[in-house]
């Protein structure tokens, strides 16, 4: 989506880009080609340096470049193109942020690797694998989950990163993670009806009992946030794209297509469901 994309230039916004769109200067190569834009010499002189920029950033593997220009309702453009530089993001805490919280548990998938992290064990190694991507697809991450890393483990997290609670609000689907999930058909399995609350007594049944049946369950959960942003990424992509003219238009090498849905990775960790039921009893959960 990103060579078929000129609002990042300086000066030219989105009705000017639909109207590049309107006449066939559909992408990058063909703006380049085209004998007259319809843009003044002098602007068309200025938007075809800026394609020449914009393409040596993608052909260097850049997101930044894109994400520093992109208006935040565009950042999902990064996606297809940065896919294999993307880490899915989510923290587990001991609350919402006041002083003397920490972070419990942290997941990162990558599409092909789930990494866990535990406080007390190794949440120091995060920092160096996170370094690793280049792109960061988070729900809710802009206002929790980055302020909070960095806060409490110090490590900058300056990459390109998509939001998924705004993309998916621009599309309609509002009422948390586990609201999306369920409005787009995501099914937890034994996961149903655990939640970030929840998240957090599994943490403290796991500390007072020293329970591994409870850091299991939790660390299953966290996983699950991030698995399943990888398939709302997907979705989410797909239905903007069905905004622009390239859904519907014939697939071609290099050029936008709707993305086929992900597959699930198997499962590194599972839920107690002896745990899960105990705990609902003790917490008064029915």
């Amino acid at each position: 989506m990103l060579k078929n994309t000129f609002c990042h230039i300086p000066h030219v916004g989105t009705l000017t880009e639909k109207r590049l769109w309107s006449a066939g200067l559909c992408d990058w190569d063909a703006f380049r080609a085209a004998a007259s834009p319809p843009l003044s010499p002098v602007r068309a002189e200025f938007v075809a340096r800026h394609i020449d920029e914009s393409a040596r950033h993608l052909e260097n593997e850049n997101p930044a470049f894109f994400y520093q220009r992109l208006a935040a309702r565009h950042h999902w453009r990064l996606f297809q193109d940065f896919r294999p530089w993307t880490a899915y993001l989510d923290i587990e805490t001991t609350g919402l942020g006041s002083p003397g919280d920490h972070v419990t548990t942290i997941a990162l998938y990558d599409g092909r690797s789930v990494h866990a992290y535990v406080h007390g064990r190794n949440l120091d190694d995060f920092a160096d694998d996170v370094r690793n991507y280049r792109l960061l697809v988070t729900y809710n991450g802009k206002q929790f989950d980055l302020p909070f890393l960095r806060n409490f483990l110090g490590v900058r997290l300056d990459q390109a990163h998509i939001d998924l609670r705004f993309l998916l609000a621009s599309l309609g689907y509002r009422g948390g993670l586990k609201g999306c999930e369920r409005k787009l058909g995501l099914s937890r399995g034994d996961l149903e009806g655990v939640d970030g609350y929840f998240a957090v007594l599994l943490w403290q049944d796991y500390q007072r009992r020293a329970n591994p049946a409870a850091l299991e369950t939790l660390l299953a959960y966290n996983v699950e946030d991030v698995v399943n942003l990888e398939t709302l990424m997907v979705l989410a992509y797909n239905m903007k794209l069905k905004e622009t003219p390239f859904a519907a238009a014939p697939p071609r090498p290099g050029g936008p297509h709707l993305l086929p849905m992900p597959v699930r990775p198997d499962r590194v960790f599972k839920p107690d469901p002896d745990t899960i039921r105990r705990i609902r009893r003790e917490h008064y959960f029915f």
